[in-house]
């Protein structure tokens, strides 16, 4: 009588079909009475089902053919582990591209944030620059109801830029808009239409082109229609240089 470690051992050989005819009637009687070389058998033809069985046969040396099955087999036993692999490499893939993105995005966004930074401050040195080089200072009160307000003009006379604050005013009605003016010798020419919902106002501008010589400014309240034209509404500042 063969002890169970036998069996143990020849199970591929059992599953494959290697056995002589002796030891296959002995396993066979075997499996009748052991469920757990039974199980094992059923495991390893489940395995062996994939293999493929529509090649032309040919004579393998001798031991060839089972040091192939116990490979496959040794090596299904730990499918479950390598398929895990490429998923857990998958999801890290995933995770990375994933984190590169939202780097992508957020460093996007940060560099636009730069831009704006180096936008405001390259306006502001401008801003800094024309007060600072300012020939001229030009300054008007202003009321609009029982709001009292005022007109400044900074004015470089080196590039003919100015610096523009009006402040201290109530938005404009409904209806209407601030128009800030240029005064020339061909008359009143449009500049920037100036807002007031925060309560001021600073803007630099250059003087306009194909207009003769720069005078002076004015500020007006101007119906919404208004776009084009000479000034329509009320004026409110008038400053000769």
């Amino acid at each position: 009588m063969r002890s169970h470690e036998w069996f143990l051992e020849h199970r591929t050989d059992y599953a494959t079909g290697v056995l002589d005819s002796d030891d296959t009637a002995t396993f066979e009687s075997h499996l009748r009475n052991c469920e757990e070389c039974r199980r094992e058998i059923e495991r390893i033809e489940g395995e062996l089902r994939w293999l493929p069985m529509a090649v032309d046969p040919v004579a393998p040396r001798p031991g060839l053919r089972r040091r192939i099955i116990q490979h496959v087999l040794e090596a299904g036993a730990s499918r479950g582990h390598r398929l895990r692999a490429p998923a857990a490499l998958a999801a890290s893939v995933l995770l990375a591209l994933g984190g590169w993105y939202v780097g992508s995005q957020r460093s996007r966004a940060l560099e636009a944030e730069i831009v704006a930074q180096q936008v405001r401050v390259a306006a502001l040195e401008d801003t800094l620059a024309i007060m600072h080089r300012a020939g001229r200072v030009l300054q008007a009160t202003v009321q609009v109801d029982s709001r009292h307000g005022g007109l400044i003009i900074f004015a470089d006379e080196v590039t003919h830029r100015w610096n523009v604050v009006v402040h201290g005013l109530p938005p404009a009605p409904p209806g209407q808009r601030y128009q800030f003016w240029f005064i020339s010798a061909d008359g009143m020419v449009r500049g920037a239409e100036v807002r007031l919902d925060r309560g001021s106002k600073m803007f630099t501008t250059g003087m306009p082109e194909g207009v003769g010589a720069v005078m002076g400014a004015a500020l007006t309240v101007e119906p919404l229609q208004s776009t084009a034209g000479p000034p329509q509404g009320k004026e409110l500042a008038h400053l000769i240089l």
